[in-house]
């Protein structure tokens, strides 16, 4: 089980799905949100400058397609910006999107470890598990 997951979507009920079905599978104990890229970003550089050290999300379900700052703009921010302070945090793509040029950019970066379609099921959650 991990400690911590951070779900950046745009859609409320995707956000609600992750909730119920990472409970059922007791997959994470802590379950964040962001509703688009920049307000994840804000809640790392509100992790980095807290004087109270709180322990980050290990890892992240990153949708691709959000209003504000979409998926791809948010992992070129952190990347460059975050990553560094948090190297050991993972991404997994969870996405509706069936473009093939989305599949090939994901493996273009290394923090990402997994592209999952969207709906999250108890199923890709044990795959998840296995990795």
């Amino acid at each position: 089980m991990i400690k911590k997951l951070l779900c950046i979507d745009d859609d409320e009920t995707t956000l609600m799905l992750i909730k119920m079905v990472t409970e059922k599978a007791s997959f994470a104990k802590e379950v964040i949100t962001a509703a688009n890229g920049k307000e994840a970003l804000d809640y790392y550089y509100n992790l980095l400058h807290s004087e109270i050290k709180v322990a980050p999300p290990e890892l992240v379900f990153l949708d691709l397609n959000m209003p504000v700052m979409n998926g791809w703009e948010f992992l070129d921010e952190f990347i460059q910006k975050v990553y560094p302070s948090f190297p050991d945090t993972k991404i997994v793509v969870l996405s509706s999107s069936s473009n093939p040029v989305d599949k090939e950019k994901a493996k273009q970066y290394p923090i990402i470890i997994g592209y999952i379609p969207k709906p999250i099921t108890a199923d890709l959650i044990k795959m998840l598990v296995k990795k």
